[in-house]
Formats: structure tokens, C-alpha cells, sequence
């Protein structure tokens, strides 16, 4: 039999060395009756056998101090340490420590330590046996005042709070980046962020913290997280939800610090604020310069509009001649039938012909075009470019120096840029994005929702974004309020490891307010891009179908649509010299750049219809860094804060159109002459 009495004063001494230093306990989640199970049971045989009714240490004064606070831990230089972790100095209580140690260590602490009382546990009794007074001593610790909390808060608020903060505190350690901390911080010292100088000392702090946590294994990680919750405070713990923190989150994850400064500015100051120009800091400049200079690409990064002497004959899919040059001898009579806009409707049953049909059994003997523009079309537009230094290193991935932008300086999908620029996944199996308040004035909250195979509702309520659903679907970016600016959500699914056979039904509900001018949508599966535009009021509680997903055995997608087409306007406008709702002839046609020379391609396929008359009034990044090559990709910080600043100058000679993703659902109706005149809708 051992002596009791070592082991409840060693469990005490050893609490109050390790409470010293301590700013909080924490608790292990843990099964608090396996835990007593595993103290009787852990006594060497012959060592708690039964007595009177019950085994000798089966007491429910220690029965009620191992619920309370047996799982309770510390946690010292990033390593946990358990209130059992002791030399009790008695061979048969040893065994017990030793084993309750062990289980406790084998579970992850999921809260901070909360007690309203000082004392844990009961020091001692008395009972009369055979008429004399037996004292029996029991496990007992004093708390320290500072673990005592006297406030009229209950336990489930205070663990609760701390565990918020402790979890959005790890996230922002784990999100943002040192280098984005120290362009913040540099940008605050240069006086060139909006309102910066109020977070100049908070960010010093937080980065230390981040830099501590960096030199951290995983394990390690997970503890630093709770130990230092308790020190940094609500602001610091919580920076992440900050309007600095989105800052801070967008840059970390590689969105042009023009945008996300821009993005920080709106939130801060939506109406009162506006930055007039791309924000560069000296350092930032300094580093690009360098950079660079070292890697010989100082000749590539000035662009100018591509011209058609740019392009060889073998990547001209389609060349109009009689288009391209300047047009004489019309009739005013015909200048002004060409001016009068026409229905879109009128084109509702043409003939309709697959993108890669028109290319290969179309366009060989095609000897003029004409390409019907709606006003749909308006974010089509787009414009080639090159170096303006001819035989200058190539930046890109492709093995040319051409390349291109859409109409506001996006390279593919405005929504699938919005929703990465957002934060959101957009390289997933499966993808469906939903955009709206594109003019600023819908303010409401529309909601992307999934019904996927397995029945799981995957939706603001329910995002699944810890371990995602049975299927691995996960809403990872939800906006409610617009506040003025474009919105987006993105629900994605990853990879098929989890994805079940079955049924994927994809719609947006209004859950607040009402939609004036519609929304946009996305769904892309395995690359392939399929696109829906509503143009309708939404109004508040109505429900929309946008598509039937069906993912087959075969590992297979089938898009099943359900929203029908929303309309277009038939009046003209004009865009870029274009005039829409009417046929345009086109002078060129070609893939993009990163299919030229019969190249394998990297990323998304584009065809491009360069428009007779057609040119770029903005001025277009002259390169993106998706487009760069894996060695500059290494430098994309210093790349990105030049982007924005290479623009490409305003020219009349250029090749501009409206362009299209070979993987993105789209179409255009076009007007063929060859042999015979033929009108019909290209379906991509």
C-alpha cells in the first residue's frame, strides 16, 4: 500500500511551480469518466482492491477534483505539461500519475481553464468507524486569485469567447505572411495608407508574434496559438476580421497590393476616399529594379498594343483582307443600314455550329466575316500586346512575347478573377461562383446554395469549411454586404477524392433586400466554363435554379441547365468604336498567344475576333502574373507592384476585339461569306 499523502502534496507542489510563469490553464477535451476509469484502473494489482462495497480508492471526493480539473494542462516554451507530470516519490501512486499523464497528453486541448471557486476539491474528511474519528485525505488544490474569475460571466461565455478569439488568432498567424506585415508596416512609415498610422504599433506587435511562430513546428504551433491568446489581447487576436486583417489576408494570398489597398480603402472609406494612383513603395522599387536587371528582363517589361504585324501567317486562323484595309465606295445609303440595330432575336434559330467546327471546317473557306456584337458581349473586349522592344526576353510561360487583357484588366472570367481576388478557390474540380451589385447600387444579400449527392445543404449556414462536406464541398467566400462593391461567393470542391456519384443541384436564394439589375454565375467543371447571366429583379425570399450538376460514374461531368436566358436589349451602343447590336467585320482571326505555333497550351484556350475599327480606350496592364514564367514567378511580389505600373500606351493601329474562352459557355452569332452567305451561332 502506498502513502496517499506524497501523492496529493506532489500533485499540489507540482501545480504551483508550474502556475508561476503561467498566464492561463487549459483543458484537454477528454472523456472525464474515462479519465476516472483509467485512475482505478491503473493501480498495480493487489493495490486497490475492494473495500467495504467499493475498491479502496474509489472515492467521490477524488472522483469529483479528477472531473473538475484532472484534465487541465499547462503549457511552457510551446510544450504541454499535464498536472500528473511529477515525481510522486511513492512507487504505487507513480504508476497512477504516469498513466493519467499519458492519457491526458494523448488529446488536444480545446478550451481555456475556468473556475469561479478557489478551492478544487475537498482536503479531507472525518468518519466514525468502531466509535473512533478515521480522517480521510482527499486530492485539493488552492487556486491562485488570478485563475479565479469573480466576474458575473458564466463559464460557457468565458471559454467560448476565449476560444473565438484564440481560433481567428491562429488563422491570422497562419494567413498572413512577414512580407506582407512588412509592406504594410512600410507603407504606414511612408504615410501612404489611408488611416495606417493607428495599426503602426499593432502590427510591430502581431509581427513579432508571427515571427516567433514561423520557427514553430506544427505541433508546436497548435500550443503557441492558446498560450498567447491570453496576452495579446482582443485587437491583436482578432486582426484578421480587422479591416488591416483583410489587407493583410489579400496580399498574403497574392492579390496586387493596388487592389487590396484599394479594397482596404473602400472599407474604411468608401465615400470619402479614393486612391489616384497604383501605390508603390521605395523599397518595393528598389527590389524590382534589382531583381530584374539581374534575371535580363529590363527590355521586356515596357508593352505596346500588338499590331498585325506581329502575328505570322501561321497562327492567323482567318485573315479578312477587304475587312482589314479601309473600305471605299460605299453608299451613304449603306453606311446607315449598317448603323440600325438589330433584335438579337432575330438570330434565335441560325444555325448553331461547336467553336472547333467553325475552326476547322468553316473558317478554311470563309473570305469575309462579320461578327454580331451584342451589348452582352461588353466584357469580351479585349486587346493583344507586345513588347516594345522587339526581340526583348520573353517573360511569359508560352514561347512568344505576346499577350492579352479584357476590358478591365482581367485575363479570363471577370468572376472567376473576382472570387480569387476575394480569397476564394477557383482551381477546384467543380466551381460555382455567383456575382452581383455590379452597378454599385444592389446592396442586398444574395446566397450561392448546393444540394449536393448526398443530401448535405452546403450554404451560408452551413459551410463546411472545417472538414466540408460528405462530398468536399465548401462555401468558402460569403458576402453580406456588398457596401457598393462587386460581390461574390464561391462554393468548391477540391479534388474527386470525395465527390459521390449523383446529383449536384446549384441555386441562389435572396436572402436580404432586392436585386435591381441581376446576377451573374459560374459554373466550371474540370476546366469547362459555363456561364449564366439574369438580368431580372430578384426579389426578397425567391429562390433560382441555375444548373443540375450530374457527376458521373465514369468520373465524368453532365451540366444541366436550368436558368433560361434572361434577354438582351436591342438598342446600340458604342464600345471601343464599336458599335453593338450589329454585324462588325472582323479582320483576324487566332487563338491566343499561348496556342501559337501549335503549342500544347498553358492554361485556358482563347479565339479571338479582331473587330475592323475596333480600339482600346483604357490602358492595359502590360503583363499579368499568371502569365509569367516559373523562374519570375519566385519574384512575383516585386512583379506584381510593377504590373499595374507598365501600362500599355493608347495607339490606333492595334489588334482589339471581343475574345473568347474555348472552356467558358458563351456563343456569337456570325455572319459568313464564302461560296454562299451563311449566318449561325459559334457555341463554345
Amino acid at each position: 500500500m502506498g502513502d496517499f499523502l506524497k501523492f496529493k502534496e506532489a500533485i499540489q507542489k507540482h501545480f504551483d511551480k508550474m502556475q508561476r510563469d503561467a498566464d492561463a490553464i487549459f483543458e484537454v477535451n477528454i472523456d472525464k469518466d474515462k479519465l476516472w476509469e483509467t485512475y482505478l484502473d491503473s493501480f498495480p494489482a493487489g493495490t486497490n482492491e475492494i473495500y467495504r462495497e467499493r475498491r479502496e480508492h474509489d472515492c467521490s471526493c477524488c472522483k469529483s477534483f479528477i472531473r473538475n480539473i484532472g484534465n487541465a494542462v499547462f503549457i511552457k516554451d510551446n510544450k504541454l505539461h499535464t498536472i500528473w507530470e511529477m515525481n510522486v516519490g511513492d512507487d504505487t501512486y507513480q504508476v497512477v500519475a504516469d498513466a493519467l499523464d499519458k492519457f491526458v497528453r494523448k488529446h488536444s486541448i480545446s478550451d481555456r481553464y475556468v473556475s469561479k471557486m478557489k478551492n478544487i476539491g475537498t482536503d479531507h474528511n472525518f468518519e466514525e468507524i468502531d466509535g473512533k474519528s478515521h480522517r480521510w485525505d482527499h486530492f485539493f488544490i488552492v487556486l491562485p486569485d488570478k485563475f479565479v474569475d469573480r466576474s458575473s460571466k458564466s463559464e460557457g461565455e468565458i471559454k467560448g469567447n476565449f476560444r473565438d478569439i484564440r481560433n481567428v488568432f491562429k488563422r491570422s498567424l497562419d494567413e498572413i505572411s512577414l512580407d506582407s506585415i512588412d509592406t504594410i508596416l512600410e507603407l504606414i512609415s511612408t504615410k501612404t495608407l489611408y488611416k495606417g498610422e493607428e495599426w503602426g504599433s499593432i502590427l510591430t506587435e502581431f509581427r513579432k508574434y508571427k515571427a516567433e511562430y514561423e520557427k514553430l513546428t506544427i505541433e508546436e504551433r497548435e500550443l503557441y496559438a492558446w498560450a498567447n491568446t491570453s496576452k495579446v489581447g482582443t485587437v491583436i487576436g482578432k486582426i484578421r476580421n480587422h479591416s488591416i486583417g483583410t489587407l493583410l489576408v489579400n496580399i498574403s494570398e497574392g492579390m496586387n497590393l493596388d487592389e487590396a489597398v484599394r479594397k482596404y480603402e473602400q472599407i474604411v472609406a468608401p465615400s470619402n476616399y479614393k486612391r489616384p494612383k497604383a501605390i508603390y513603395t521605395k523599397k518595393m522599387l528598389d527590389d524590382a529594379k534589382q531583381k530584374i536587371a539581374e534575371m535580363g528582363y529590363l527590355d521586356s517589361l515596357q508593352r505596346r498594343f500588338a499590331t498585325l504585324d506581329d502575328i505570322t501567317v501561321n497562327n492567323v486562323l482567318f485573315s479578312n483582307k477587304d475587312v482589314a484595309r479601309r473600305i471605299s465606295g460605299n453608299s451613304i445609303f449603306d453606311e446607315m443600314e449598317k448603323s440600325v440595330a438589330v433584335n438579337p432575336k432575330k438570330f434565335s434559330k441560325v444555325e448553331e455550329i461547336s467553336a472547333q467546327d467553325f475552326i476547322d471546317n468553316v473558317l478554311p473557306t470563309a473570305r469575309e466575316i462579320e461578327a454580331y456584337v451584342e451589348n452582352r458581349h461588353e466584357k469580351n473586349f479585349m486587346s493583344m500586346t507586345a513588347p516594345a522592344i522587339a526581340d526583348s526576353k520573353s517573360m511569359f510561360k508560352w514561347n512568344n512575347s505576346l499577350a492579352w487583357a479584357y476590358t478591365g484588366n482581367i485575363t479570363d472570367s471577370e468572376v472567376k478573377q473576382n472570387v480569387k481576388n476575394a480569397g476564394g478557390n477557383v482551381e477546384g474540380v467543380m466551381r460555382f461562383s455567383i456575382q452581383w451589385n455590379e452597378s454599385g447600387k444592389d446592396n442586398a444579400d444574395l446566397d450561392a446554395h448546393c444540394i449536393d449527392a448526398k443530401g448535405d445543404h452546403i450554404y451560408f449556414g452551413n459551410k463546411c469549411l472545417e472538414f466540408g462536406s460528405k462530398t468536399g464541398g465548401r462555401l468558402d467566400v460569403d458576402i453580406i454586404q456588398p457596401s457598393g462593391n462587386v460581390a461574390v461567393e464561391n462554393i468548391f470542391w477540391r479534388d474527386r477524392s470525395t465527390l459521390t456519384p449523383g446529383k449536384y443541384r446549384f441555386y441562389v436564394n435572396m436572402f436580404g433586400g432586392n436585386l435591381k439589375d441581376g446576377f451573374r454565375a459560374e459554373i466550371e467543371c474540370d476546366g469547362e466554363m459555363h456561364s449564366f447571366d439574369y438580368n431580372n429583379c430578384v426579389k426578397h425570399g425567391e429562390s433560382i435554379d441555375i444548373a443540375n450538376v450530374i457527376y458521373k460514374e465514369d468520373g465524368t461531368f453532365e451540366v444541366i441547365e436550368l436558368l433560361g436566358g434572361s434577354g438582351t436589349k436591342t438598342f446600340s451602343k458604342n464600345m471601343w468604336g464599336v458599335d453593338t447590336n450589329q454585324f462588325v467585320p472582323v479582320s483576324v482571326i487566332s487563338y491566343s498567344p499561348n496556342y501559337f505555333d501549335n503549342q500544347n497550351g498553358i492554361g485556358h484556350r482563347h479565339l479571338f475576333f479582331f473587330l475592323n475599327g475596333c480600339v482600346n480606350p483604357e490602358e492595359p496592364n502590360g503583363y499579368y502574373n499568371e502569365f509569367l514564367n516559373n523562374d519570375l514567378l519566385e519574384h512575383k511580389r516585386v512583379f506584381e507592384a510593377l504590373g499595374s505600373k507598365c501600362h500599355v500606351e493608347s495607339a490606333d493601329d492595334q489588334l482589339s476585339g471581343i475574345g473568347f474562352s474555348m472552356t467558358k459557355r458563351d456563343d456569337l452569332v456570325v455572319k459568313v461569306k464564302g461560296a454562299i452567305e451563311r449566318v449561325m451561332r459559334i457555341k463554345f
